[in-house]
């Protein structure tokens, strides 16, 4: 069935508190989405924000992230007050999130909900419903906050190699602590639930994101060491990236560490299982990042300063899949295959059955073909003008070169009347592709200051941009429901 959707993190909804939340402005869109003929959002992790505030650099493969956690609803539960939000500062500008401004309070804030918190039989359950992921992420948020927010590997050696007798010394100090990330997390889920049935209940479906890796100081990597490449003193032996290419000369040095694929297989990749189990529940699609590496990835040399170095190794493969097809059948995926792919990458994807990926800026190189043009595409595949990692369609338009523009305007029948960028949403909607995505920015006709991410740097430009609020209005949505009308997404 044909069907479309829009692309826009939750941090990007305009809101009062710094970032988009999971309150009346996400239930908003969801109305807005229902409007246009929608019938997919598609969002990036939700876990923590890590390094360089990015989801995919996230101390847990489980959690959520608290800065999404809704305060106004707190204040209607009676557990804060309007005037202790109103009193502090959570952004420089209404259309950046400033993460910054929120790792200095936002924590404060929730403790101080949690003051007012007595406890309740919905806590208690959900703590023994999640008792698989949550003690071991509570304990390493309440470590970390104990160790200054030192990485696990620079932690005292008892605690860094898990000592029983220092680990339960650290449970018992650190009780209230560890109660209270728990809390925070049933605050987090509580609200991430609602969202997500009230956009079930409203014919809505949301596309989430896994992403392959998982940093070095996380969670998982501190619990089980023995899954990932590590040597006898818990440092990486390679970590993870991409090689070079024509956007990035050194390619991108990821540094995450990389996984011991034979341990994983022995196991019957039961941390995977349990990883995609988990999403499963949270979404109804998953998009499983990088899809390529469990074909083969790029192992850099630890220490090395870029990804130059690195070599291709092969990863899990059929093995996988077959685990996948077996215990997750039913689960909806959506292959990332992007990147620097081959046949046998190719090859893997069908051999799940799971939808590729079309990116339309791609396919306009006047000097060699393309399987990224729209006539190439098949039925089980998602067309997108771009991606997350992607300029916006607008931005592309204003830096591609002459000959790419005038063959994409060429190709997608573009005229100025109509404007660039709808005629480009317009060539996507009406591709083959089962499914079309779109990212907001493109819909708002927004140039470069609204790109999400530039992959392999690190600047407050990445993951902050957030709409105004105002300008989703209901003549947008009209407008896009009657393309989706034509394209019999609707």
């Amino acid at each position: 069935m044909r069907s479309s959707g829009i692309l826009m993190h939750i941090t990007s909804l305009p809101g009062p508190y710094g970032v988009g939340t999971m309150g009346r402005q996400a239930f908003e869109f969801v109305d807005f989405l229902k409007d246009a003929g929608q019938r997919l959002w598609q969002i990036l992790p939700l876990s923590p924000t890590g390094y360089g505030d990015s989801p995919y650099q996230s101390c847990s493969a489980f959690a959520g992230n608290h800065y999404l956690i809704d305060l106004d609803a707190l204040v209607e539960e009676g557990l804060l007050k309007k005037e202790e939000l109103t009193a502090i500062r959570w952004y420089r500008k209404e259309e950046k999130a400033d993460f910054g401004l929120l790792y200095n309070s936002r924590l404060k804030v929730l403790r101080l909900a949690y003051s007012r918190f007595s406890g309740s039989s919905a806590f208690d359950a959900f703590c023994g419903e999640n008792a698989a992921w949550l003690p071991d992420f509570a304990l390493f948020m309440a470590l970390k906050e104990r160790c200054n927010g030192k990485p696990w590997y620079d932690w005292d050696a008892d605690l860094k190699h898990r000592e029983p007798e220092a680990m339960e010394t650290a449970r018992q100090d650190l009780a209230e602590e560890i109660r209270f990330y728990s809390y925070v997390q049933y605050l987090f889920f509580q609200q991430w639930n609602r969202l997500h049935a009230y956009a079930n209940e409203n014919g809505i479906q949301i596309i989430g994101d896994v992403p392959i890796y998982v940093p070095l100081d996380s969670v998982e990597v501190w619990s089980s060491p023995e899954l990932f490449q590590l040597d006898e003193n818990l440092n990486p032996v390679a970590v993870a990236g991409c090689p070079p290419d024509g956007f990035t000369e050194d390619g991108q040095l990821w540094g995450n560490p990389l996984y011991r694929w034979d341990l994983h297989e022995a196991q019957g990749y039961s941390w995977w299982l349990n990883r995609l189990r988990c999403a499963g529940t949270m979404y109804d699609v998953i998009r499983l990042d990088h899809f390529r590496g469990f074909e083969a990835y790029w192992s850099v040399p630890y220490g090395d300063t870029t990804a130059r170095n690195g070599k291709w190794v092969k990863g899990p493969a059929m093995s996988f899949v077959r685990a996948l097809k077996e215990e997750l059948a039913e689960l909806p995926l959506i292959a990332e295959d992007l990147g620097f792919l081959t046949q046998d990458v190719l090859d893997l994807r069908d051999a799940g059955g799971w939808p590729g990926m079309k990116v339309l800026q791609f396919a306009f190189d006047p000097k060699e073909p393309s399987n990224y043009l729209p006539h190439t595409y098949i039925q089980n595949t998602v067309c997108y003008t771009g991606t997350h990692d992607n300029m916006t369609m607008r931005q592309w338009f204003e830096t591609a070169s002459r000959e790419e523009v005038d063959f994409a305007a060429a190709y997608m029948h573009l005229s100025k009347k109509e404007g660039y960028v709808w005629g480009a949403i317009r060539t996507a909607m009406a591709s083959v592709s089962d499914v079309c995505i779109i990212q907001m920015q493109d819909y708002l006709n927004l140039g470069g200051k609204a790109r999400m991410n530039f992959p392999g740097t690190l600047s407050d430009c990445n993951w902050t941009w957030r709409v105004k609020d105002g300008i989703i209005t209901k003549e947008l949505a009209e407008k896009i429901r009657e393309l989706t009308s034509l394209y019999a997404r609707i």
